[in-house]
């Protein structure tokens, strides 16, 4: 219980997932993903869990924890959850129940929201994007005003 109550408290990242119908060779796939995000994945009782978040002040309620219950801890949220959301989309034999996101309980909508946010670089570009199109626009505009007058 110790052990856990640790890594929940480390963790600046948790999500509960229902890992009910996964075989062998999927929670292997998965394990690895996580780690190279630079997360853990633990099968830890219900009750342990619970034990090990009471002492821990979290803000809103804790998401019900139905069927067979992993715990993703990580320090970092958006890669886990990026995994998280792929590996769910692809299987379809993972659940996201909830988890902890900036210290107050989430729900399995927000773990889902999480992981659908592009990577950083696509964000960056989206942005570069959006400061270039009014000045493209303007160009364009110029250019089509000289082609008439000539």
């Amino acid at each position: 219980m110790e052990k856990i109550q640790k890594k929940l408290s480390k963790a600046g990242f948790v999500a509960f997932v229902n890992f009910h119908g996964l075989n062998v060779a999927h929670v292997s796939d998965l394990r690895k993903k996580l780690k190279a995000a630079g997360a853990e994945y633990d099968v830890v009782k219900k009750t342990l869990v619970k034990k090990g978040l009471t002492d821990i002040k979290y803000g809103g309620e804790l998401p019900k924890l139905d069927g067979e219950v992993a715990v993703i801890t990580s320090v970092e949220p958006l890669a886990p959850s990026k995994v998280i959301h792929d590996f769910i989309k692809k299987n379809k034999v993972l659940s996201a129940l909830g988890g902890v996101y900036e210290k107050t309980y989430v729900g399995a909508d927000i773990i889902k929201m999480l992981g659908s946010i592009p990577p950083r670089e696509v964000l960056l570009a989206q942005i570069v994007n959006i400061i270039n199109s009014p000045i493209q626009g303007i160009v364009v505009a110029l250019d089509r005003i000289a082609n008439k007058k000539v």
